[in-house]
Parts: C-alpha cells; structure tokens; sequence
C-alpha cells in the first residue's frame, strides 16, 4: 500500500512499514510510521512465513544504510516501538553476529506511562549479501516469554535471512542504488542520460572509469576475496568523489567501472584536471590494512545529444578508458578509429574461435599452416620446416600472427590453437614422410598452454597420424622455461624421454639465462631474428650473436640463426661457426604442398648467395 491508502487499510491486513532509527532519537518517543509501495521487495512473504512457523507476533528488518522494516501479521498497526526495542534493534544491525534474548524487561518509565507493550523476547540474525557483505539484521520480537529458539527454528530464521539478504539487493536495483558502493548503478546513468538527452541539452559529456584491468582485479578476489574487492571499489569511489565538481553525478556502470554525467562540457578542455584525477588514483590505496595500486584508465567522451544513443554512449567511452589504460598518460578522448579497432578485434575473435572449434565451418578454411625450411650449414641440406599459421580474412586479407596471437591468448584459446596446430602440422607431416621426405617439423608452443596434459595431445596426435615422435620438435620461449620451473621441467623431461625435440625460441629477447638453460633438457637454441636484422650495420648486434652461439654451443645446443634475408647476412652468419638458418634468403614460409617441389630445386641448386628468394 502506499501513502494515500493508508485510511483505507483493512484492520485484518499484514502491517509492513518503514521506521527509521536515527541516532540521537529521543528514547521515549516512537518514530513515525509510514507505508510504502513496495518497503523491501517480498520481506513481507519472508515475514509471515517466520511469523507462522516461529509463532511471534513481530518481525523486523534493520537495514546497515538506515531503515528498519516491521511486518506484523493480522494488523494494519504496529505496538509502539518503544526505546528499549529501539536500543535493542541499533545493537543487531551494529554487530554482524547472532543474538538471542530470553528474557527482556521493559524500563520502568516506559511501562508506566504506556507508550509500549512490556518486551520479552528478542532474536537477531546478520543479513548478508551472495558477496558476505553485512547489509542487515533479521529481528523475531515476542510480548510473552518463550524458550529458546530450537535448532529447527534457527535453521529457518537463517534461511529467512538468506532470503532476506537477496531482497535487500534487489529493493538497491529498485531505487538505482549499487549495493557496494550506494551509488547510482547502470540504469539509473542511462535513465540519466536520457533525460539530459530529452531535455534540449546541446550536447552531452560522459567520463569513464575503469579501476583495473579485470585481470588484476579477479587476482585481488582470489588472494583477499569479494569483500576485499568491494572495500577498494569504495575506496575508489571516495577518491573520484573527493576530485568531483558539484554538478557532476557518479554513477557505479560496472564492478569495476564508473561513469560521470558532466553539466559542463567545456570542463574537458582541462586537461590539468583530468591529469590530477589520474595522479590522485594511482595513489596507493591502504585498503583494510594493505597497501596496493591500480592501474585506472579515464576515458572522455562529448557528443552531440542528437547523436547519442544511451546505449552506445557507455560503450564509446569505455573504449576510451580501456585504450587510456594502456597509456602513459591514464586518459584519454574517444577516437572512432581506435573503437573501430577494438571492434575489428572482437569480431576476429569471435571468427577464430569458430574456425578453431568447428572444422566444418567457413571460417575453418581462411587457417592454413605454411612451412619454413631451416637449413644445416655443414650439409646444405634442408633439416626441418617450421610450422607457421596463417589466416587469409575474406575482407581484411591476411591478419599476421603478430595481431591475432595476442588475441588469442586473451580470450584463452590458445588450448584450441596448439591443437589445431597439431592435427594440421602432423598430418602433413605424415603425408610428407609417406613420400619419402626425410624432414623434421618443429611447431610452437606458448608458455599459456604448457599445462598438464599438453604431453598426452601431442601424443595423441601423433598416434592417430602414425608419426614417429623423434621426428617432432617443439618450440617453447624462455617465459616457459622461467616460469613453474619444476612442472615445465618435469614435462620437457618426458618429452624428451619420447623423443620429442625442444627448443628454446627467441633466445636472447627474455631472460637469456644460460646458466640455468643449460639443466634443461632442450637440445636446440634459436637465436632471436632482432638481432640479426641489422648485423652487417651494427657491430654490437654482430657481437651479440657471435658470443651466444658460442656460449650456446659450449653448452651443447644445436644453434638456429633466424632472420637470415640477405646473401650478405648469410655470409656473416656462416662464419660464427652456427648449426642452422631460416630465413627469406632461403625461402619464405609456403604451403605444405609447395615443399616438395622446393626441395627438389633446392637439392639440385644448393645455397645461391644472390638475393633473397
């Protein structure tokens, strides 16, 4: 029911109401009471249920942010609440533990001048969000006395509480309201920013928030738990408020985002300010006794009201945020050419994670692996191809590795690219050796993918494409190597009891820890292709190479000069005393079923020091 209805209430109806409990408030007096639409949305079920089944003639929610909710069964009235319950009510919501009075009597003065009926019972039980925030007490109040609650009874005003605890969260949706932080949430800034939009405003200028990458965030959950996450929100929170102008409105968009509705566009012309609100959060947070830091990025977005559709406004100005995380700066205006990016990125996504999953599709057929000879210096003999992917968009073209890698990772499929990697690599692998090509192939492995049972795919693989593993070699940069030490070494161990070669890729753009390269069980370094760009040029980088080879091959590794483009790098290399090389000078990667041919010429031709093939 609500305000204009009151007259009309049935004297047998439930009474739910409102009383706030103000600090301060005089003892003697009882708070107004006052009905409302919907008080806490299905409390007055959550009540009559406790009424019925703990036999009480009183039921009452205490809420943290202030309001207390009384549902009295068969009653359009409520005894007056007298100073004691009062007392007694402000004890459960400030302590976040169970409670249980037996025995409650009245203060004399209030029995003798009949403002209440004599208290004389009183059980409370903390009200907790899904997260553990405390947001309420659930109260049971009895006239008469009675004995202690049972095991049964408690069990259900626990329950009772659990229930209760959803509808508070809800009633905080209901009002706009975000539960963390008691700032406005989604909707309301999209209500918000409708209204603005329909009210004749020129033109609309949105601020965006983010607080950490969700990487980092979901690593503060799993060491310190929700609880903690939802104090550095608030800490947060506090902070943007503190550099807030008056007319500007914070709103919560997200758990870790938020949005401000600026009044006065021209306030993105100062940039000093949006600089200070940067600075002020990658301050330290002392956030319940340990300090930390985020990595906040603010994104800036002014538009044309007309032009701005509520939906879209948010996500403009996150992309923003998102691209001014990565910058040195921490903020950022919005660029349609860096969204169009974003956007491109998730939709290619979205395309290899169909072609990975689904080898029937259309995109399945835009993958192919090209092949990459290396060459043994001694012999002139092509050795081994290293297995290259490749993805020909229908409207993009080819999308390089070095774009759509990175993307992969991110949205953890690297697991379905290493074994599309290998059941393509090993079946043309098998095919080859069918026809008599004596050729080994090495296929990369990221250090995101070196789990547990990485070991029995491969194996897997191989056994359905019947190739014999010695012919397999696997490269894996040194992160892999670095990071879990001894799990990594324990399944390169038994990689290399198989049979399968290992090679430490990129050598010399990492750790480049040779004392500690040399207990593993890999036999092949490949120096990286970065320091051989520009040999002929530098004599460092000439320097460089130089002495990993022949510390690499002191240590017993087959050494793989990649980036080998031109005669004149070649002839370098050739006299470093190197085992192997790869590069445009010997061939560029090519499909599986140009290798043959190429070989022939190659073994018939040898090593011709002209241009680069």
């Amino acid at each position: 029911m609500n305000e204009d209805s009151d007259a009309d209430a049935d004297a047998s109806a439930d009474a739910p109401c409102d009383a706030p409990l103000p600090p301060g408030r005089d003892p003697a007096a009882s708070p107004e009471v006052r009905h409302e639409a919907y008080l806490v949305p299905g409390f007055d079920a959550v009540a009559r249920m406790l009424c019925a089944a703990l036999h009480v003639p009183l039921v009452a929610l205490v809420l943290v942010e202030g309001g207390t909710f009384f549902f009295a069964p068969g009653s359009s009235k409520l005894p007056a609440v007298s100073g004691q319950l009062q007392d007694l009510l402000l004890s459960a919501i400030a302590r976040d533990a169970s409670r249980e009075e037996l025995d409650v009597h009245e203060h004399a003065g209030a029995e003798a001048d009949g403002a209440s009926t004599p208290l004389r019972f009183f059980a409370s039980v903390p009200v907790h969000t899904l997260t553990h925030r405390h947001v309420a007490a659930l109260c049971v109040i009895d006239f008469d006395p009675r004995a202690s609650l049972s095991e049964a009874d408690r069990v259900m005003l626990a329950d009772a509480a659990t229930l209760a605890g959803a509808a508070v969260v809800l009633r905080s949706y209901i009002r706009r309201v975000d539960p963390v932080t008691q700032l406005p949430h989604r909707n309301a800034f999209f209500e918000d920013l409708r209204a603005r939009a329909e009210g004749g405003a020129r033109s609309l200028a949105i601020v965006a928030i983010e607080v950490a990458p969700a990487s980092r965030f979901n690593a503060f959950i799993r060491a310190m738990g929700h609880q903690y996450a939802d104090a550095l929100v608030r800490l947060v929170a506090m902070r943007i408020q503190e550099w807030m102008a008056q007319d500007m409105c914070l709103y919560q968009v997200g758990v870790t985002r938020f949005a401000l509705l600026l009044a006065d566009t021209l306030a993105f012309a100062d940039s000093a300010s949006f600089d200070r609100l940067v600075a002020r959060l990658r301050e330290p947070f002392d956030c319940q006794g340990i300090p930390l830091t985020i990595q906040p990025g603010v994104g800036l977005l002014e538009m044309p009201a007309s032009k701005l559709t509520t939906g879209d406004a948010l996500r403009l100005v996150m992309s923003a945020s998102h691209t001014a995380q990565q910058s040195v700066r921490g903020w950022s205006h919005y660029e349609q050419a860096q969204d169009e990016l974003h956007q491109q990125e998730f939709f290619l996504v979205t395309e290899l994670s169909e072609a990975l999953n689904n080898p029937a599709s259309v995109a399945a057929n835009e993958l192919e692996l090209h092949f990459q000879p290396r060459v043994d210096l001694r012999s002139g003999r092509c050795v081994a191809v290293e297995a290259l992917m490749r993805w020909h968009h229908p409207s993009l073209g080819w999308v390089s590795p070095a774009r759509f890698i990175p993307l992969v990772e991110q949205a953890g499929l690297m697991r379905c690219l290493t074994d599309w990697v290998f059941q393509r690599g090993l079946q043309q692998l098998s095919s080859w050796l069918r026809d008599g090509l004596d050729i080994h192939l090495s296929m990369n492995v990221s250090s995101t993918d070196f789990e547990a049972d990485l070991v029995p795919r491969l194996l897997l693989a191989a056994e359905h494409f019947h190739v014999p593993l010695r012919y397999i070699e696997l490269e894996l940069t040194e992160d892999t190597f670095m990071h879990n030490s001894e799990a990594v070494q324990q399944r390169l161990a038994q990689l290399s009891e198989l049979g399968v070669s290992i090679a430490i890729d990129d050598f010399g753009t990492g750790y480049s820890n040779l004392a500690y390269m040399r207990k593993l069980p890999a036999s092949t370094l490949k120096i990286d292709q970065s320091f051989v760009a520009s040999i002929d040029e530098s004599a460092d980088d000439e320097m460089i190479v130089r002495c990993i080879a022949g510390m690499a091959r002191s240590l017993g590794f087959r050494v793989v000069v990649e980036g080998v483009e031109t005669a004149s790098i070649y002839r370098t290399i050739r006299d470093m005393g190197c085992d192997e090389i790869q590069g445009y000078f010997i061939a560029r990667p090519m499909p599986g079923r140009d290798l043959a041919p190429w070989l022939a010429r190659f073994e018939a031709d040898g090593i011709v020091e002209g241009d680069a093939l």
